[in-house]
């Protein structure tokens, strides 16, 4: 009898959810290019949009790992793309979310980042 295989984790859904349970709406805006194993970013930063009537509009870069280098690469991924500052000036905010460690030891590290 086969093992049944285990779902790999998904670092979007689970910021998705975190975000719906701290009272935001969330769409995933990162799209699937057909045909290929290629993402593409909204604004070649952002995997998921938050709205928030109090708190306004976010734009959100996840990652998902056992190490802290996909944190750091995806923070500089997001400072190095010049849509950030404009989303930044035009009142957005910036979050990168990093869910990091094994299985049910996985922990959510967040930054916002914010106009330099």
């Amino acid at each position: 009898m086969k093992k049944a295989r285990k779902k790999p984790f998904s670092a979007n859904r689970a910021s998705v959810n975190f975000l719906e349970s701290a009272d935001w709406t969330v769409g995933v805006v990162e799209q699937r290019i057909p045909h290929c194993f290629i993402t593409r970013d909204f604004l070649g930063f952002a995997d998921l949009i938050a709205v928030s009537p109090s708190r306004g509009i976010m734009a959100v870069q996840v990652t998902g790992g056992t190490s802290t280098s996909n944190f750091h690469a995806r923070v500089a991924k997001t400072k190095a793309e010049p849509r950030h500052a404009i989303w930044l000036a035009a009142g957005g905010r910036i979050q990168v979310h990093s869910w990091e460690g094994k299985s049910k030891d996985r922990t959510l590290r967040v930054l916002e980042i914010t106009k330099q």
